[in-house]
C-alpha cells in the first residue's frame, strides 16, 4: 500500500512542477534597509513589524527614534480603518449577518523622496453570522476575524514590497 502511494505521488510530481507551482519562500526586497514610519500602538503596525521581522532575507528594519534618511526606503503606514456593515436583519429588526471590512493605506518612498509605491489601499472583507443571544462569543469571533485580516493585509503588503522596483530617473 505504501509503495503504491509513493509511486502515485512520484507520478504527480512532474505535473505539479510543470504548472509553475513553487513554494513562496522568503521574500527578497530591492532595498537592504527599511525605515517604518507608522502610528504607535496600531494593530496593523504591530502585524507589519512582526511580518518584517520574520520575513528572513537580508532586510534591516529601522524604527524611530532613528532618522528616516538612515534607510534606503521608508514605508509610511498612512492609516487603517474598520467598517462593520449589517447585511441581514430579521423581520423584528435583529441583526443576523454582518460584514467586517478592514482598510489599510501605505506608500513607499526612498531617501531622495522619490515615490516607489504611490498611496495604496489594501482591503479585506469577512462575513459572519450574528446572534444577540451569543453576543460574547460573536464579539470574540469578530476579534479573531480582525486579527486574521490584519495578518492577511500585512502579508499582502510584504508581497507588494518585494515586487516593487526603484523609480526610473527621467
Amino acid at each position: 500500500m505504501r509503495k503504491r502511494t509513493l509511486l502515485s505521488l512520484m507520478a504527480l510530481a512532474p505535473v505539479v512542477s510543470a504548472c509553475g507551482f513553487r513554494l513562496r519562500g522568503a521574500p527578497s526586497f530591492p532595498f537592504k534597509t527599511l525605515y517604518v514610519q507608522a502610528p504607535e500602538g496600531s494593530p496593523f503596525t504591530r502585524e507589519v513589524l512582526r511580518n518584517l521581522a520574520t520575513a528572513g532575507g537580508n532586510l534591516t528594519v529601522v524604527l524611530p527614534p532613528a532618522k528616516p534618511d538612515t534607510a534606503e526606503a521608508t514605508l509610511q503606514l498612512l492609516g487603517e480603518r474598520r467598517q462593520r456593515i449589517i447585511l441581514a436583519k430579521t423581520v423584528s429588526g435583529q441583526v443576523r449577518e454582518v460584514e467586517l471590512r478592514l482598510f489599510a493605506r501605505f506608500r513607499l518612498v526612498d531617501r531622495q523622496g522619490r515615490v516607489w509605491l504611490e498611496d495604496t489601499e489594501l482591503q479585506q472583507k469577512r462575513e459572519m453570522s450574528y446572534s444577540e443571544s451569543l453576543a460574547l462569543a460573536k464579539d470574540e469571533e469578530e476579534a479573531a476575524l480582525y486579527r486574521n485580516m490584519y495578518s492577511d493585509l500585512a502579508q499582502q503588503l510584504l508581497r507588494r514590497l518585494s515586487a516593487v522596483h526603484a523609480p526610473v530617473d527621467e
